[in-house]
């Protein structure tokens, strides 16, 4: 089974790969006759903002080329030193991207300064118009084409140079509209447009950036796949409860998970571990995320004693508004001892503060036992 999932993700991996490329190529091909085309016009014309448009179309050229090797990169197989794969890359890849951007609004912005400060009369004619209107279209086009390709194959990088591409659009447009003001009331706006043109790329590199730095970092669990994982392993007989399930990102479509699940005490050994690698092969199969542990919490079912203290222990707890749940309880009666988990909620400022309070109310209610209660997180809270 662990062979044919692995032979699954590498021709899933390999098709998205192709894809990714194949969209990049298309990208670098049109960037590369944009560029050419407004470089010559901007120059012709003596127009700073049609010039720092075309300077932006290489850039763009350039972060496809970033895109591709990255893919590449990422697709390498896992090995000794990295296990879980190089699927990371994509990310940094994503955040050279978003460099190259920040880079080129920034030096842009200079320039446009530079022209504010010692203007130069530019020189429009009909068909270099015709030329920016044509390269606006294809920006357009292009940008919708990569991003929403980039959403499919779940590609940042893509994602990115197609929301790049659609920026583009609306600085060509820009610069067109400039153009027929200067044209028709022999106003100047030339700089001022690329001024305004530079900080609007600014402000779109640092929000890439700041989206690949989070991922990097380690974001919150993917919320909708660990409703349909929880939702997955809840539907087996047996299987009272689903907490602490851990996403791990390895890159796009590279998940590793761990979860505790609550059992009836009358399994036996052979039964729990045929469950737990029925679980791990379904979640494999139906959400592509490998569960790397299952911890066990046994329910006890057989106590009414045990089980009248546990609903006890749960209404208590779940009085205090920042507990979220309560789990792992086990009960040994001989040695005056309780053990369970209680879920804080990352809403409150001081989830330990919370957390004491919690089980000082449950110490109230059970004050003949010692209570060894851990603090846990819910890492798909909403």
């Amino acid at each position: 089974m662990s062979n044919l999932s692995e032979l699954r993700e590498l021709n899933k991996n390999n098709e998205r790969e192709k894809i990714v490329i194949k969209t990049s190529v298309i990208g670098i091909i049109t960037n590369i006759f944009l560029a050419a085309f407004k470089a010559g016009i901007g120059l012709l014309s003596n127009s700073i903002a049609i010039v720092l448009d075309a300077v932006n179309n290489i850039s763009d050229a350039g972060s496809s080329i970033i895109t591709i090797v990255g893919t590449k990169l990422a697709g390498k197989a896992p090995d000794k030193k990295h296990p879980f794969g190089h699927g990371r890359i994509e990310y940094l890849s994503a955040m050279m991207i978003a460099v190259i951007i920040l880079y080129a609004g920034t030096t842009s912005l200079i320039e446009s300064v530079k022209q504010i400060i010692k203007p130069e009369t530019p020189d429009y004619n009909p068909t270099s118009l015709i030329i920016i209107a044509v390269a606006v279209v294809v920006k357009i086009v292009l940008g919708a084409y990569v991003k929403k390709v980039g959403e499919k194959v779940k590609s940042d990088s893509l994602v990115n140079s197609g929301a790049d591409a659609t920026l583009d659009a609306v600085i060509s447009f820009s610069t067109l509209v400039a153009a027929v003001i200067f044209m028709v009331f022999n106003l100047a706006l030339e700089a001022y447009l690329g001024a305004v043109i530079a900080l609007i790329i600014i402000k779109s590199g640092i929000e890439m950036l700041r989206g690949t730095i989070s991922q990097l970092l380690g974001e919150q669990n993917d919320l909708e796949l660990a409703r349909t994982i929880k939702k997955t392993v809840m539907g087996f007989k047996n299987v009272l409860g689903v907490y602490d399930l851990i996403l791990n990102n390895y890159g796009p479509n590279r998940w590793n998970g761990s979860l505790h699940i609550e059992v009836p005490d009358t399994l036996s050994v052979v039964e729990l571990d045929q469950l737990l690698r029925e679980i791990s092969v379904k979640v494999v199969k139906e959400h592509r995320v490998l569960l790397t542990a299952i911890g066990v919490y046994s329910v006890n079912t057989k106590d009414e004693h045990v089980i009248k203290m546990q609903k006890k222990l749960k209404e208590v707890a779940l009085k205090q508004e920042y507990i979220r749940q309560v789990h792992g309880f086990y009960l040994l009666e001989a040695e005056k001892q309780m053990r369970f988990d209680l879920v804080v909620s990352f809403d409150v400022e001081n989830r330990l503060a919370s957390f004491k309070k919690a089980v000082a109310e449950i110490q109230k209610v059970f004050p003949d036992y010692q209570l060894q209660a851990v603090m846990d997180a819910d890492f798909t809270e909403e």
